[in-house]
């Protein structure tokens, strides 16, 4: 379905306000509703933007419009559907704003319900159902009541999601997060591995709908049927709209304790807390008063976003069953999370890791793990460890991300790479002397020479061999690198300081 074809549907009487034919040639691939000033996280590619134009106001409302319409247009939108029942019309920064951005812009009259443009939508993408009597396609008006009211009683996702295809012969369906994770199934649906599960909701057999609630790319919810036509398209739209109350309900539940959590990570953030009161935030989360724990850091790479990092981190922590843990965002955008945990096994992190890579490949993420502290008191070494550890999984995999324990630094080059980067420079450069300008090709020349000779152990024959020179020539270079840096080769020490400033550069 295209941008244009909603404005030749009957009955939703939508107006164009901007936009060509090139827009109105979008294809459209979902539809997203919000009032949010800042949707960016919400949107994906191809949606169009139903809004109610809550957000904006005649004080700042340019300011609010650039921050809503840039957001849409970074998403990569299909177009903006903007209601006229809460300002009457359309206000002209809005207009301005999607031509500037390219962004389509339709008017909703205040007669015209968003839902209905939805299910226009949805009902185009999944088949032509209007000559079919709408009662044999839906969910049954006493189901749609059952399940409002199993939602309000805080009935769990698995009893949901049965009562919901109950109608249809329980057919196997699945309710999945963006990595894979199964929040619920019907009896029918066999058991997914998470890799599996992902593999289905990109491409695989059978129907997906995203689950319309406040979410990441890491955490997004879906409605999975692994077999089409298992249940009519609208019976499944509406069933994805269930599950989207029963998240804002599950959400809703949960805020408490993710306050606790997050008053948790802020104390621990502070270095100077004593431990008597890390002791008695420990208490107030509950299962997390016993430990050992271990410290987990985590950050983006590029853009840095602590809520996507937090709700990563979460996601990848809730793939180890039993985990008990609590989650929130430090200073510098890093989500750090304190993790019940044994003394002797480590968090088995690199498991889901690249599942979450896949939600956002072009931002890589990091984590740092600590080894386990016994007592309250030791935490804030543990984070102090899990930030170096993190620093050394930047250094080592700058595109995909990875995960690195404390216990994992076991070599010289793993150590160095936890220093922070200007320290790493100064500490190369001091050492190196005018080598450390590699400017110069016969500068180049001796830190090839230097770099060959210590990977041989400083042997002159060996080093001669794999140069392809005079082992006179390798002497000579090696005097050379001696003289500019101050430093002995037949030194241990100054053998290793040489030998990190390689390291370091």
């Amino acid at each position: 379905m295209h941008v244009g074809d909603l404005l030749q549907t009957e009955g939703l009487e939508l107006t164009l306000v901007w936009g060509g034919e090139n827009l109105l040639h979008r294809t459209i691939s979902g539809v997203t509703a919000t009032d949010l000033e800042d949707p960016a996280r919400f949107v994906q590619p191809g949606e169009i933007v139903l809004s109610g134009l809550v957000w904006w106001n005649a004080a700042d409302g340019h300011a609010r419009t650039e921050r809503f319409v840039s957001a849409l247009a970074a998403a990569g939108a299909a177009a903006l559907l903007a209601g006229e029942e809460t300002h009457g019309t359309i206000p002209a920064d809005v207009v301005n704003s999607c031509r500037a951005h390219g962004i389509a812009l339709l008017a909703v009259p205040a007669y015209t319900n968003f839902r209905a443009i939805t299910e226009v939508v949805y009902r185009r993408q999944w088949g032509d159902l209007s000559r079919r009597p709408a009662d044999h396609f839906a969910l049954p008006e006493n189901v749609r009541g059952d399940l409002g009211r199993l939602v309000d009683q805080d009935t769990d996702a698995e009893e949901l999601l049965r009562r919901a295809c109950a109608p249809f012969g329980t057919p196997p369906c699945y309710v999945l997060t963006s990595t894979g994770r199964t929040l619920a199934r019907t009896a029918s649906a066999p058991e997914l591995s998470a890799a599996r599960a992902v593999e289905s909701l990109r491409g695989g057999a059978g129907e997906t709908l995203r689950v319309q609630a406040e979410s990441t790319p890491y955490d997004t919810w879906y409605l999975h049927a692994p077999q089409a036509g298992a249940a009519p398209p609208r019976a499944l739209h509406e069933i994805a709209e269930v599950i989207g109350q029963y998240r804002v309900h599950h959400d809703r539940r949960h805020k408490d304790r993710r306050r606790t959590g997050q008053e948790l990570i802020a104390l621990l953030d502070r270095g100077d807390t004593d431990a008597g009161a890390l002791a008695n935030a420990l208490a107030a989360c509950g299962p997390l008063a016993e430990g050992p724990w271990r410290i987990v850091a985590t950050t983006m790479g590029g853009r840095l976003a602590g809520r996507g990092a937090e709700q990563a981190l979460r996601e990848a922590l809730h793939h180890l069953p039993g985990t008990v843990f609590e989650a929130g965002t430090a200073k510098g955008a890093q989500a750090v999370a304190v993790v019940r945990s044994s003394d002797e096994d480590p968090l088995p992190l690199d498991e889901p890791w690249p599942l979450l890579h896949g939600c956002r490949p072009e931002t890589p993420l990091y984590a740092g793990v600590s080894a386990p502290a016994t007592r309250p008191g030791g935490l804030p070494a543990a984070l102090a460890q899990a930030r170096f550890a993190l620093a050394a999984a930047r250094h080592g995999s700058p595109v995909t991300g990875r995960v690195r324990a404390i216990e994992e630094l076991a070599s010289l080059d793993s150590l160095l790479a936890g220093i922070p980067a200007d320290v790493r420079r100064i500490f190369s450069a001091r050492t190196l002397g005018p080598l450390a300008d590699g400017d110069s090709a016969s500068h180049r020349t001796l830190l090839e020479t230097l770099e060959v000779f210590l990977a041989h152990n400083c042997s002159w024959a060996r080093t001669a061999k794999a140069l392809h020179l005079h082992v006179n020539t390798v002497h000579y270079r090696i005097e050379r690198v001696q003289a500019l840096t101050g430093r002995d080769l037949t030194l241990l020490d100054h053998k290793l300081d040489l030998r990190a400033a390689l390291l370091c550069r």
